[in-house]
């Protein structure tokens, strides 16, 4: 779609024209777990670069916000917008792939599924992974996505360089040596400095892991926590605090041969089905939610085994739509917020009108790193995540359980993920990030208009109140 004249010469008219087939009008939006739901004033679905001149240019004759997304899986409202909405996912990719820098260069769209396929195909991996590949790299990098393992950082330090497109139309190239401010906000900067065009990462040599799964009480893990967080490269807990139940999964490298566990009864039918049905009585009667949960923990009860390629590893099945939210606390002061959650908890259980949730917690670990708005910058994290799960997408409670979760948190230092719905604005934001003030002046600078800022981006970065920007009113329903 390259111009014959400059966009600015072009009439709007024009401009209509040429983005008419990339566009889908009275389109609505809903994240992965259909929490967060808006309607832009249209959807874009860009297949070049050229394109989103025209968009950018379109935008600012008609003063719209531009909202570029991935695929949406964030659990809160950080992708919606009733402006401009931008898909990326047909910007998506393989660039190059070098096996002797163990770099990889791809667009931003390119999903973390497609990526793991281009990688493998090539005999290499990411470094580390989450537990989901559905989103885009992009999406990935700009919410500090993480896996675990206390001595690997979030996957937006893998990062070396990025192509980024600004609100004035320039394409900027920024590492750590070039335009460094830029990179830095760009690395966890919720799309609020620009369009993600293309990345280049650190990749390595694929690796196979070696899980072992076995179940504890609170008391053998948590007195203990640092030993056993150390006792293995990556580790990982889920806990249940209905049942006194921890899930520990340790992995490290190796070169035995595949061995993985995976068996239709117990992961399809029985955990998959069987406990939907059980969550769903739990809507109904809420009391049984308590039960629900304790068959949770006694379905994975027994020692487990598995070796297989790290993404195997790494990724989980997230079963289903849910309600999420997750914050990092200092390393040092995660036992201590373990135990004040089990106290809140075992409160609640003893309490006939007390919160009765079915939720499984996730706790994980990451080094410390300097992107400016990482929850993992200047130190090591715990994160703690909590998940209510939504069976056969009907809605369930979890506002009053999610908000005294986060409260706790806070009280020991308590970062929240930015992928996921929390309630800080710019003041207690600025306590918790050094460089959030930084941050603020690099949009200032690069984005004076604000045409990057959606509703999530002018609440939690610039104090806007309710669900308006302005005059913009964006339809979000938490």
């Amino acid at each position: 779609m390259a111009s014959l004249v400059p966009l600015p010469d072009i009439s709007t008219n024009d401009l209509y024209a040429r983005l008419a087939p990339i566009a889908r009008h009275r389109a609505s939006f809903h994240n992965w777990g259909e929490t967060f739901r808006c309607t832009p004033r249209a959807l874009f679905v860009p297949t070049e670069e050229a394109h989103l001149d025209a968009i950018l240019e379109l935008a600012r004759r008609e003063d719209q916000p531009v909202r570029a997304i991935g695929v949406g899986h964030s659990p809160s409202d950080l992708a919606c917008t009733t402006g401009y909405m931008v898909r990326m996912d047909r910007l998506a990719a393989v660039l190059d792939i070098d096996p002797e820098k163990l770099t990889a260069t791809v667009q931003g769209g390119i999903t973390l599924e497609r990526l793991h396929a281009a990688l493998d195909a090539a005999g290499l991996a990411m470094l580390n992974a989450g537990s989901i590949s559905q989103q885009t790299l992009a999406g990935a990098i700009t919410t500090a996505t993480h896996g675990t393992g206390l001595t690997h950082k979030v996957l937006s330090t893998h990062v070396l360089a990025m192509r980024v497109l600004l609100a004035d139309g320039a394409r900027v190239r920024c590492s750590r040596t070039e335009d460094p401010d830029l990179f830095f906000a760009t690395l966890c900067g919720l799309g609020a400095t620009g369009i993600i065009l293309d990345i280049t990462m650190r990749v390595a040599p694929a690796f196979r892991l070696r899980e072992v799964q076995d179940t504890r009480s609170f008391d053998a893990v948590v007195p203990d926590l640092d030993a056993v967080v150390r006792s293995a490269e990556f580790v990982r807990i889920w806990w249940w605090p209905q049942a006194d139940a921890m899930r520990v999964s340790c992995i490290d490298k190796t070169d035995e041969a595949p061995r993985p566990v995976r068996s239709w009864l117990w992961h399809s039918l029985v955990g998959y089905h069987v406990l939907q049905l059980f969550l769903f009585v739990g809507i109904l009667l809420p009391a049984l939610n308590l039960a629900v949960a304790r068959f949770c923990a006694w379905l994975v009860r027994g020692r487990t085994v598995a070796v297989d390629r790290s993404l195997d590893i790494f990724n989980l099945d997230c079963k289903y739509r849910q309600h999420t939210t997750e914050w990092a606390v200092p390393y040092t002061e995660a036992a201590a917020c373990l135990r004040e959650l089990r106290a809140w908890f075992d409160t609640e259980f003893a309490d006939p009108d007390g919160l009765r949730p079915h939720c499984v917690l996730e706790v994980r670990f990451s080094e410390a790193d300097d992107v400016w708005l990482s929850p993992c910058y200047g130190q090591r994290m715990c994160w703690i995540g909590i998940v209510q799960y939504k069976p056969y997408g009907l809605n369930v409670p979890y506002r009053q359980l999610f908000r005294r979760f986060e409260a706790v948190a806070l009280r020991h230092g308590g970062r929240p993920h930015w992928a996921k719905a929390h309630h800080l604005r710019p003041r207690a934001l600025r306590a918790l990030y050094p460089r959030f003030d930084a941050f603020r002046a690099l949009l200032a600078r690069v984005d004076p208009a604000g045409r990057f800022r959606n509703e999530y981006v002018a609440r939690h970065v610039w104090g806007a109140e309710g669900d308006a920007v302005g005059e913009r009113v964006f339809k979000v329903r938490p």
